[in-house]
């Protein structure tokens, strides 16, 4: 079978974490392809991403969130710079508005300063008001380093790199199945077997940014993750033109330390849009952006596992909250209130949505960090939400570090 190996690695998923390793490894790797399952790049969770270069502020400093954000943050402002892709280092404000939360406005203090946000400070109400006039709230943090970028370009630009040194993207190419005897799995010598719509593609090694679908890729290989993906559409309002000055940059609220989930807030994107949510609703279908999007097969596999209901029985009263903003757009607009309480119904339009790819494990506990998954000759990326598109640079060096240490063990052996 060796004769058959047509690539040294196989990348499943074209979103931007699997575009940014393939454009790492190709420098230093003999042969790569992504596999990508729809028409073109970036279609799910980057194509539908709200476009912030976070900063680092909420994570846990120890955590491989706050490593990858804050070296990945700067990597992604001189990519954009050296490539000509429009980008803004904004700032934004998170905003507390009731006393309780300024413990924890106090704690995401902590955190930014111990994840080395320089730029980070305390803003009373008026120095609120100097940065976003609109806005309402009792003290807030102001947060420099934050931007704003569109990822489908850079997205793109990754791809035209990556192909430029020789790195093959095929789409509409699903992977339907992944197949080698026990043996040649495990016989370094041996190609892994990737059956696609676009039929059967040979690689050393495998590396599985599937997204919305990487714990089923995980499962094909013949491994047990430890969590189900559960799908969380957010969904989003837009300002009227009319009424986009009401927001200057980006505009948000202390968020519930719970959750990973950042609250309703204001994004302005990089062509001007004034963006207003997300809230996080259950989807009905891993790429379903609207409530008619339901997949039997997701619905099926979501309620039948037992962490979604331990999950369920935790944030009981949150997810009633989010259903019901989801379908009452009053209700939407009062939590914007509590940011700038001159919003009115009105001024709002529907807008689009995205899906979280969220992994929950068999106890019901939503992981907050990163998940990669290491087995012989593959990587699974396994949870990568937010911030993984700002840190996707960085993910996508550490991931095709991994792989080129295992490519050239299996290329001594042979």
């Amino acid at each position: 079978m060796s004769d058959s190996i047509h690539f040294d690695v196989a990348i499943i998923g074209g979103g931007i974490v699997g575009l940014a390793t393939a454009m790492a490894l190709v420098e230093h790797t003999g042969s790569v392809v992504v596999l990508e399952a729809e028409s073109s790049i970036a279609a799910h969770q980057t194509g539908h991403n709200s476009g912030v270069i976070h900063s680092g502020l909420y994570y846990r400093p120890d955590s491989a969130k706050a490593r990858n954000c804050v070296e990945g943050r700067d990597a992604m402002y001189r990519f954009c710079a050296e490539h000509g892709i429009p980008f803004e280092r904004c700032g934004k404000v998170v905003v507390a508005t009731r006393p309780s939360e300024l413990p924890l406005l106090n704690e995401l203090e902590r955190r930014g300063r111990a994840n080395g946000l320089t730029g980070l400070r305390r803003l009373s109400p008026a120095e609120l008001r100097e940065l976003e006039p609109r806005a309402a709230g009792i003290a807030a943090l102001h947060v420099p380093e934050t931007g704003i970028v569109d990822y489908k370009l850079v997205s793109q630009a990754m791809a035209r790199i990556a192909t430029a040194a020789g790195a093959q993207i095929r789409t509409n190419a699903r992977v339907l199945s992944i197949r080698g005897s026990e043996s040649s799995l495990v016989n370094r010598q041996s190609s892994i077997v990737l059956e696609t719509t676009k039929g059967a593609i040979h690689a050393r090694f495998l590396i599985n940014c599937a997204g919305l679908q990487s714990d089923r890729v995980a499962h094909m290989c013949g491994l047990d993750p430890g969590l189900r993906i559960i799908p969380f559409r957010g969904e989003y309002y837009t300002l009227r033109p009319e009424r986009r000055t009401l927001v200057r940059n980006l505009i948000y609220p202390v968020a519930d330390p719970r959750l990973p989930f950042l609250g309703v807030h204001f994004t302005r994107t990089i062509d001007g849009v004034v963006e207003a949510g997300p809230n996080a609703v259950l989807a009905l279908k891993r790429e379903g952006y609207r409530w008619r999007d339901v997949s039997p097969r997701d619905v099926i596999e979501t309620f039948t596992f037992p962490g979604f209901w331990r999950m369920s029985r935790h944030f009981l009263r949150v997810g009633i909250g989010e259903t019901y903003r989801s379908l009452s757009k009053p209700a939407f607009v009062k939590a914007l209130q509590r940011l700038m309480p001159e919003i009115e119904s009105s001024d709002l339009i529907p807008g689009g949505s995205g899906v979280r790819a969220q992994a929950v494990d068999s106890a019901g506990k939503l992981l907050d960090d990163f998940r990669i998954l290491e087995s012989d000759r593959m990587v699974h990326v396994l949870n990568a939400p937010s911030p993984a598109a700002t840190a996707s640079i960085t993910i996508g060096h550490t991931i095709a570090q991994i792989a080129e240490k295992s490519i050239l063990v299996a290329t001594r052996q042979r």
